[in-house]
C-alpha cells in the first residue's frame, strides 16, 4: 500500500493550484490535502476546502477572513488570514510536500519558512529563485530537502538529468513559444493592448505569467531560475523559440549528445511529475502524436525587440540583488499594463531604469532582499506615473 503524501498547496485558487487539485482528485489514494491557501479568491477557496477538508486554510486578504470563517464554521478546518499565516502554516507537523504556486515574490517567505521546517518543495513560483536563489539553494542544502521544479521547462531539464552525472552537462536550452507577438516589430508592439497580449497561442495560464510570456520576461526569469536549480553559469544556458511548444527543453551533454523532453502543452503533466516524484504514474491526459506535429521549428529569440530577455541575462550576470530589482520592477509594470496605464514597450524601459536606480548589493540577506523589493517597487511606480504623459497608451 502506497503511503499518502500530505500536501500543502500555496496558491490553490490560481492556475497551477487548481490543476494540482485536478491531479489530486484523480489520485485520491496518493494524496491528503493538509493546507490550502489563496490570495483573495475566498469563494473558490471555500469550495476547495469543503471538498478536500484540509486541516487549515489561509486567506491572505484579511478582509475576506470573516467570509471564509463563516462558511467553514461547521467543519474541522482552521481558518487563518494574512501573509504571516502563510509562513506559519507551512511549518506544521505532518506536511510532506509544499507546492508553492503563489504569484510573484510573495512566494519567497513562505517557501523559505517551509525549507527551514524541513519540508520538500514543489516549486511553481520561479520568482523565489529569481529574487533570492543563492540564499534559497543554500537553505535547501543545509536542511537536506528536495526542491522539485514544476515549470514545464525546468521539469523537462530535471527529467532529462535523472540518471545523469550533473557535471557532464555542457549546456541547457530553454524553449519559448514566442508568445502572441512572435515576429512582430517594435512599431507594431508600440500600440498593442493587454487584451492582445493575453491571447497566448499555446498555453492557458494566469494573467501575469501570460504577459511575461508575451514580453519574454518569463523566459528571462526561467534563465535565472535554471542557474540556481541546476548549478549552471550564464554561458551554459540558452533560449530558443519553439512555436509548437512540444519540446519543453533540452540538455546537451559533454559528449555532444542531447536529450529533450516532449509532450503536449499541459501543465498537469509537470505538476503530476513533481507531486509523484520519483514515480511515474499513469494518467488520462491526451497523448502527443508525431503525426499531428510533423514539423518542429526553432528560432533565435529577438532580444532587441523583446528587451526583457536581455535585461534578465544582465541581471543574472551582475548577481546579488539585481535579479530581485528586475523582478520587482517587472511585477509593477505588468500590473500597470494590465490596467492600461503603461505601454507594452515602456515596460522594458521602466525595468531598466529601475535596475540602474537601485543600489547593487553583492551578498544580500533575506532582509536586504525584502528592502530591495520594496525600494524597487517604489521607484518603478514613480517611473510609471512620470511616463503617463510621455507615451501613447492604448486603453
Amino acid at each position: 500500500m502506497v503511503k499518502k503524501k500530505q500536501l500543502a498547496i500555496l496558491g490553490a485558487t490560481g492556475s497551477i493550484g487548481t490543476q494540482a487539485l485536478e491531479v489530486v482528485r484523480a489520485n485520491p489514494d496518493r494524496f491528503v490535502i493538509q493546507v490550502l491557501t489563496a490570495a483573495a479568491n475566498a469563494e473558490l477557496l471555500i469550495q476547495q476546502a469543503l471538498e478536500f477538508r484540509p486541516r487549515a486554510v489561509v486567506i491572505a486578504d484579511e478582509r475576506k477572513y470573516a467570509e471564509v470563517k463563516k462558511a467553514l464554521a461547521g467543519t474541522s478546518t482552521a481558518v487563518l488570514a494574512g501573509n504571516a499565516a502563510l509562513e506559519e502554516v507551512v511549518q506544521g507537523d505532518g506536511i510532506d510536500l509544499v507546492l508553492t504556486a503563489l504569484v510573484g515574490s510573495a512566494g519567497l517567505r513562505p517557501t523559505v519558512a517551509a525549507i527551514r521546517a524541513g519540508k520538500d518543495i514543489a516549486l511553481a513560483n520561479k520568482e523565489t529563485l529569481v529574487v533570492a536563489g543563492q540564499l534559497v539553494m543554500a537553505l535547501v542544502e543545509k536542511h537536506g530537502v528536495n526542491l522539485l521544479p514544476v515549470d514545464s521547462e525546468h521539469s523537462a531539464i530535471f527529467q532529462c538529468l535523472v540518471g545523469e552525472d550533473s557535471n557532464s552537462v555542457e549546456k541547457i536550452y530553454l524553449t519559448a513559444s514566442g508568445g502572441p507577438f512572435r515576429g512582430k516589430s517594435r512599431e507594431y508592439l508600440a500600440t498593442v493592448s493587454h487584451e492582445q497580449a493575453l491571447r497566448h497561442p499555446n498555453w492557458v495560464m494566469g494573467a501575469k505569467i501570460t504577459i511575461d510570456s508575451a514580453t519574454l520576461m518569463n523566459k528571462g526569469l526561467e534563465v535565472i531560475e535554471a542557474k540556481w536549480l541546476f548549478g549552471l553559469d550564464i554561458r551554459q544556458i540558452d533560449v530558443v523559440v519553439h512555436p509548437q511548444s512540444i519540446v519543453h527543453s533540452l540538455v546537451q551533454f559533454a559528449d555532444g549528445s542531447i536529450k529533450a523532453q516532449l509532450g503536449l502543452p499541459d501543465m498537469r503533466l509537470p505538476i503530476q511529475y513533481a507531486l509523484m516524484y520519483p514515480e511515474r504514474v499513469k494518467n488520462s491526459f491526451k497523448r502527443f502524436s508525431f503525426i499531428a506535429y510533423p514539423e518542429f521549428t526553432f528560432e533565435q529569440p529577438d532580444r532587441q525587440t523583446f528587451r526583457n530577455l536581455a535585461l534578465a541575462y544582465h541581471a543574472m550576470e551582475r548577481g546579488g540583488n539585481v535579479p530581485c530589482i528586475l523582478n520587482a520592477a517587472n511585477e509593477v509594470v505588468v500590473a500597470e499594463f494590465l490596467k492600461g496605464k503603461v505601454g507594452f514597450l515602456q515596460m522594458s524601459d521602466i525595468i531598466e531604469e529601475t535596475m540602474q536606480a537601485v543600489d547593487h548589493l553583492p551578498l544580500p540577506s533575506l532582509d536586504d532582499y525584502m528592502a530591495t523589493d520594496s525600494k524597487s517597487r517604489e521607484i518603478a511606480t514613480a517611473l510609471v506615473t512620470k511616463s503617463k504623459n510621455l507615451y501613447h497608451i492604448v486603453k
